[in-house]
């Protein structure tokens, strides 16, 4: 643990927490991407099946059960509390095709050749690509509620944070994990143009639209 990663997990938890909000406030999940929201909850349960098999530490095991939970409870808000404001019309990223690719990749790339490992390197490269449906939904439908910018910019800062975390480990601790940092590097790059409208119109109130 170092102040990175601390920092970075903080902003992962704040990003789920303005998404509840976002959704029990506005009793909608209108231009939240439900295909999103099924990867990253896809990533959590294939990432985190050490829990059965192993104890690091009482924060390390609450996180994981917190990531788990409160990703299929937002699929049970998408899909059954507040299905009326799901519009699936806009939500239409072919994921077959990223679960295809990341499942091919994990079989050929990974650190051992076995059930577990397969499984987490499928959530590494998974996660790195999981946020592409939500940014082809902004995309189509050109705007964005400020709360769900807020959500987005909280999730891309943890990534983008994660970064720090591994040049610190490799500094100090001579720790290095190519998997988990170039899937990183370019999860962080999908929020790049995310980020640019972020900072430069919606932190000075402007309405968050993507240039035509």
């Amino acid at each position: 643990m170092n102040i990175f990663r601390l920092v970075a997990d903080l902003m992962h938890l704040a990003s789920i927490f303005i998404l509840l909000l976002k959704m029990q406030k506005t009793r909608s999940v209108a231009g939240i991407s439900f295909k999103t929201q099924a990867l990253y909850a896809s990533v959590f349960l294939t990432r985190y099946l050490d829990l059965f098999t192993g104890f690091v530490s009482i924060y390390n095991t609450t996180m994981k059960i917190f990531f788990i939970g409160t990703s299929l409870y937002i699929i049970y808000l998408m899909k059954f509390k507040f299905k009326a404001t799901n519009d699936p019309r806009l939500d239409t990223f072919q994921v077959q095709y990223l679960l295809l690719a990341t499942a091919l990749l994990s079989l050929l790339v990974n650190h051992r050749f076995s059930f577990q490992e397969i499984l987490w390197t499928f959530s590494i490269y998974l996660e790195a690509v999981a946020i592409l449906p939500q940014l082809f939904m902004l995309t189509k439908s050109g705007e964005a509620e400020v709360i769900t910018t807020h959500y987005l910019f909280a999730l891309g800062a943890y990534r983008a944070l994660y970064i720090f975390n591994w040049i610190y480990r490799y500094v100090v601790e001579d720790y290095v994990d190519w998997i988990v940092i170039i899937a990183g590097v370019i999860q962080t790059g999908l929020y790049c143009d995310f980020f640019y409208i972020y900072f430069t119109k919606v932190l000075k109130g402007a309405k968050f639209e993507l240039p035509q």
